[in-house]
């Protein structure tokens, strides 16, 4: 994928959901490197896009009185890049999705759709107009990828195939993914996410997205995290050749992983 220019099936966009917007800023800015802008959403809200280099990376606004009384967790809400969010949010309903929030328009940036997986994890579409989403991918400090902890493997890959037209693959070799392997998704020739087998997810945890910022040393970033009051989950686990990762909660209890490349 392109850095400035995603294509359809590619995650476009990556937005923090927090009870606590100011802290989350400083937490993320710190960790990561980030700047941040704020727009204003009304009267007492803003928007705040996080930047690497002067590019678009992340997003983050406070939680909506409505999820709060719903009791909706702190959370990171991964966006797929499609190009009709009204025909995928009516394909999503086919494939057994739910669509949670109908296609509306985000004025004139683009049009969006809130969907539930049928295995229970919340996914967002976006349809670009004037804005098409991230503008780093893969690079220090970015995301560079994003895994599906569900219980159901086989119907989550089933449904995202059938609604965004992804493949699952065993890895580099490009087989299709056997059943309990981990399936690598493949968006046309990019590889940018993974659903792991049942055994491999946290029993506890509803199904989710996971995204992972590549990091230059996962030790060093999971403990300066730790420091600025996260907890991490998982700290530095290694992932055979693929590297070094930990997952780790922000201090308001946003769950995110790092990635670290393993040095030839």
């Amino acid at each position: 994928m392109s850095a400035n220019t995603p294509r359809p099936g590619a995650f476009c966009w990556f937005e923090l959901a927090t009870s606590d917007q100011a802290a989350a800023k400083r937490f993320y800015e710190s960790l990561f490197g980030w700047s941040s802008a704020d727009t204003p959403m009304g009267p007492a809200e803003t928007y705040t896009t996080f930047k690497l280099g002067g590019r678009d990376a992340a997003a983050a606004h406070t939680l909506h009185p409505g999820q709060k009384q719903a009791g909706v967790p702190p959370n990171w809400m991964v966006y797929v890049l499609v190009e009709n969010a009204d025909a995928s949010a009516a394909r999503a309903g086919e494939l057994g999705g739910t669509v949670l929030v109908p296609p509306f328009d985000v004025m004139t940036m683009g049009r969006m759709s809130v969907l539930q997986d049928p295995t229970g994890a919340y996914v967002s579409i976006w349809q670009a107009k004037d804005h098409v989403g991230i503008g780093a991918w893969g690079e220090i400090g970015a995301v560079s990828w994003a895994d599906l902890q569900t219980r159901d493997q086989a119907r989550a890959g089933e449904f995202y195939s059938g609604l965004f037209g992804w493949k699952m693959v065993e890895g580099k070799s490009m087989a299709p993914a056997k059943p309990g392997s981990y399936f690598h998704i493949m968006n046309g020739s990019e590889m940018i996410g993974g659903i792991p087998p049942a055994e491999h997810t946290n029993p506890n945890a509803p199904p989710h997205w996971v995204m992972y910022v590549e990091i230059a040393d996962c030790a060093a970033t999971t403990k300066q995290a730790a420091s600025l009051g996260g907890r991490p989950h998982v700290d530095c686990m290694d992932i055979g050749k693929e590297g070094t990762i930990s997952v780790i909660a922000d201090p308001q209890g946003a769950v995110f992983a790092i990635h670290q490349t393993r040095r030839q």
